[in-house]
């Protein structure tokens, strides 16, 4: 909670004390009062609640996009790497075909060698391209394919990395607008003790209403709403 919405929950606390302590004698204006002042302090209460768990799950969701961004890199570093090994190999592949054709036909032993050769490393770009997770260790570490150290398998794991990057970046903004909406909500809810305002309070459960539209959007349904 900022220092500020803090600052003007304090000054609605002490004002209620204030109240209590020098309200109007005979029962009816201060029990009024005092019912009021309880209402709204119920109403601070349950809005800085909301505003503490939509803080929290934005941290999560910043925290978590962050660690997808980077796992994200990583990948396509990867597969960067990978790209440039096949590039190479499939290089050295079609210097060693131009060689067999330029041997002679007497040079069969090089010949022999040099298709080996040839074959070992079409074998090697095709690996680099794919090359996937045997079934029985993806079923003991329980990861379902595609998923393996190939170019596709990279591709798609960056993919997915990002996909998760992009759907906790949604959730963080969204808890964002239900943190600003509930905070505000404390300042008007606050400022109905000093004032004496009620509509402000009116107005204080609407944003936390619409906090708590935002929260239940961040957590079920990120991708409904876009802010940014």
């Amino acid at each position: 909670m900022s220092h500020a919405v803090h600052a003007v929950q304090h000054e609605a606390e002490h004002q209620i004390k204030h109240d209590r302590e020098h309200g109007g004698h005979g029962g009816g204006p201060k029990d009024l009062l005092d019912a009021r002042n309880k209402k709204v302090a119920l109403l601070i209460a349950v809005l800085a609640l909301f505003l503490a768990f939509s803080e929290t799950l934005g941290k999560s969701a910043q925290t978590n996009a962050i660690s997808f961004n980077v796992e994200a890199s990583n990948l396509w570093a990867f597969f960067q790497a990978k790209t440039i090994r096949q590039t190479m190999v499939q290089t050295g592949t079609e210097i060693l075909k131009l060689d067999l054709v330029r041997e002679s036909g007497d040079a069969a032993a090089t010949k022999d060698a040099l298709t080996k050769r040839i074959h070992s490393w079409e074998q090697i770009a095709a690996r680099y391209n794919t090359e996937p997770m045997d079934r029985p260790v993806r079923e003991e570490v329980n990861i379902n394919p595609p998923y393996g150290e190939g170019r596709r398998e990279l591709m798609a794991l960056a993919m997915a990395a990002e996909k998760k990057r992009d759907t906790s970046l949604e959730r963080y903004h969204h808890y964002e607008v239900a943190s600003a909406a509930f905070q505000i909500g404390i300042v008007l809810a606050s400022a109905t003790v000093i004032t004496g305002m009620v509509l402000l309070s009116l107005l204080a459960a609407g944003l936390g209403a619409v906090g708590l539209g935002f929260m239940a959007i961040g957590l079920f349904a990120p991708h409904a709403v876009h802010l940014f």
